[in-house]
């Protein structure tokens, strides 16, 4: 692995930081006039103590956590991953057992402060905006993906403090914050993968008022907890009639000590992340909100948070693939040259360098939204601010649209593209790619699960079709978006000609009156939408920049336009194929 910085390293990364985020934005929103700061001026509770006081304070306090961090994974980190993947679990008679190199390195993130990053300063988390913890989850892993789900998964505690009773998040999310509990998500059984409303595993209270569960749930990340530190495992659970559907779903916490890991997954990739099978026969658990709203409100939460995690997961382990790619292709000699001189090698390396741009730039907006809306919203509760009353501000509305929409987007795009530069990354090592000598190897398996776990990329361009149907109306809100943002810049010629194409792509599915018809060009018309978003992020973030870095960017910036140009045409004649056929 190559060993660096892998924040203070990264160009892009740092230039985002720097330059492209609008922070005065994300720290108004997430920070709200400095509440934290302000208790911890009235009452001196050492828990709100690192709380800035400013923006300037604000982002100082980011940046360190990003430092140490990026020193963490690509020092210290990076140079075990290869001993963690070979040695991988063990499992005997329920218990898993995790390599030493790994229980070192989350100690290792513990002891620095970074563990708790997603969890509230309240509860003894740093309180990071999501803009920020989207870099975290890239850095990390892209030392690791299995080190960065351990990590991920101790930070599940937002889930309860958003919510859980207040006797639930006093009891756990402090030790959670703390390292001392791990989190699991429990909704997928043997029989019913993406088919949640038909799970089938039952939750019955008894005469003393203990709900009981009885039941098995597969492919359950952390549900053995991790190392001696057990897992909280929050479970998605029938507690009305077999056929009641989503409605008839509840959300339970449930101590993994009160379960039987029966078993874990033998992977093909992320050899230390244990993948358990959970059985539960009449495992007690404590009721997470109301009765009957496990899927439609909680479990939906916290998925779109995972599948965001998963965008950032994807990230980094895209950034090293591409990083071995570049780095094996500048030292490997062939023909008499470096073979990143050889045109096929360079116009693949000119692909991988674009894309990596445009998949950051898909994460960050998609985190700016959650910022813009979610942390607002959860602020103003805290204020005691009546959660109706914040449901209709506008910009509350706005920003909660786009993050529905954009969160799958990311995830969609993001794990796609990751997916493709590792394989590409592995075509430029060559035979020697396909060994364990290089990282590459271990890379490529790692990613492939990227784009199928938290809800397949097919289940993603289901989630993110309506939003642009609907959002590409007249008065839609990604139409009001599109407007704003390109209203602020003046746009290429390509990203012009590419919006027209996608409003022809819209017209031309509007068009198709059978539902099947649209459902199979549905991918056609959420790629389109996409590289466009991609397409107005990339040229806002130009005006950002000046001299060597500008024209540096614009060059990959255009490029990328001028790939969404031939894909967006290609999309387009799609569906007008489509429509054609149903015409004849």
């Amino acid at each position: 692995m190559i060993e660096n910085n892998y924040f203070l390293q990264n160009e892009d990364l740092v230039q985002h930081f720097e330059f492209l985020i609008d922070w005065e934005e994300i720290v108004n929103a997430f920070e709200l006039g400095f509440l934290d700061k302000q208790e911890y001026d009235k009452t001196g509770k050492e828990e709100f103590s690192m709380a800035p006081a400013s923006k300037e304070e604000a982002l100082e306090f980011y940046k360190s956590v990003l430092e140490s961090a990026g020193e963490l994974a690509g020092i210290e980190i990076s140079p075990i991953v290869q001993k963690m993947d070979i040695e991988g679990l063990k499992y005997k008679e329920g218990k898993v057992e995790f390599p030493q190199v790994m229980i070192n390195a989350v100690n290792k993130v513990k002891e620095a402060g970074i563990l708790p990053y997603s969890i509230g300063r309240k509860h003894g988390g740093l309180g990071l905006p999501c803009s920020v913890q989207a870099m975290l989850m890239e850095i990390f892993s892209r030392a690791d993906g299995s080190l960065a789900i351990a990590l991920g998964c101790m930070n599940l505690a937002e889930t309860i403090e958003r919510f859980g009773s207040e006797e639930m998040v006093e009891t756990y999310v402090p030790k959670m914050a703390a390292g001392e509990l791990c989190g699991a998500m429990a909704l997928t059984e043997p029989n019913y993968g993406s088919d949640l409303p038909n799970l089938q595993t039952r939750a019955i209270k008894g005469e003393d008022g203990v709900w009981r569960i009885t039941g098995a749930k597969r492919f359950i990340t952390h549900g053995c907890g991790f190392a001696d530190k057990p897992s909280i495992i929050l479970t998605l659970a029938r507690t009305g009639s077999p056929t009641s559907g989503a409605r008839g779903l509840s959300f339970f916490l449930v101590k993994s000590e009160d379960v039987y890991i029966a078993g874990i997954e033998k992977k093909m990739g992320l050899h230390c992340s244990p993948t358990c099978e959970v059985v539960y026969e009449d495992t007690p658990g404590i009721l997470v909100g109301e009765e009957g709203y496990g899927l439609v409100k909680y479990s939906m939460a916290m998925m779109n948070g995972a599948r965001l995690s998963i965008a950032g997961q994807a990230m980094g382990i895209g950034m090293a693939a591409y990083g071995e790619a570049k780095k094996y292709a500048e030292e490997r000699e062939q023909f008499g040259k470096k073979i990143q001189n050889i045109p096929a090698v360079r116009k693949m390396l000119e692909l991988m360098d674009r894309e990596i741009i445009a998949m950051r730039a898909i994460l960050q907006e998609a985190s700016r939204s959650i910022d813009l809306y979610h942390w607002k919203s959860e602020r103003w509760k805290e204020q005691g601010m009546d959660e109706r009353e914040i449901k209709k501000e506008e910009s509350i509305k706005k920003w909660e649209k786009l993050a529905n929409l954009f969160t799958p987007l990311s995830k969609y795009y993001i794990t796609e593209q990751a997916n493709r530069i590792a394989f590409d990354s592995l075509q430029i090592h060559g035979g020697a790619g396909y060994t364990y000598d290089y990282d590459i190897s271990r890379i490529y398996r790692d990613v492939r699960i990227t784009n199928i776990y938290e809800g397949t990329t097919q289940l993603q361009v289901v989630a993110a079709i309506g939003g642009i149907v609907t959002g590409l109306s007249a008065k839609g809100i990604l139409r009001q978006y599109l407007d704003e943002e390109m209203n602020s810049f003046s746009p290429s010629k390509e990203l012009s000609e590419n919006r027209e194409k996608l409003e022809r792509s819209h017209e031309l599915y509007l068009s198709l009156e059978n539902g099947e018809n649209k459902d199979e060009v549905a991918f056609e018309l959420v790629e389109s939408a996409t590289r466009v978003i991609i397409g107005v992020v990339l040229e806002r973030g130009l005006k950002k920049l000046d001299g060597t870095a500008r024209e540096k960017r614009a060059d990959l910036v255009r490029a990328y336009n001028l790939d969404s140009s031939a894909l967006l045409e290609y999309n387009k004649i799609r569906i007008e194929n489509k429509k054609t056929k149903v015409l004849a």
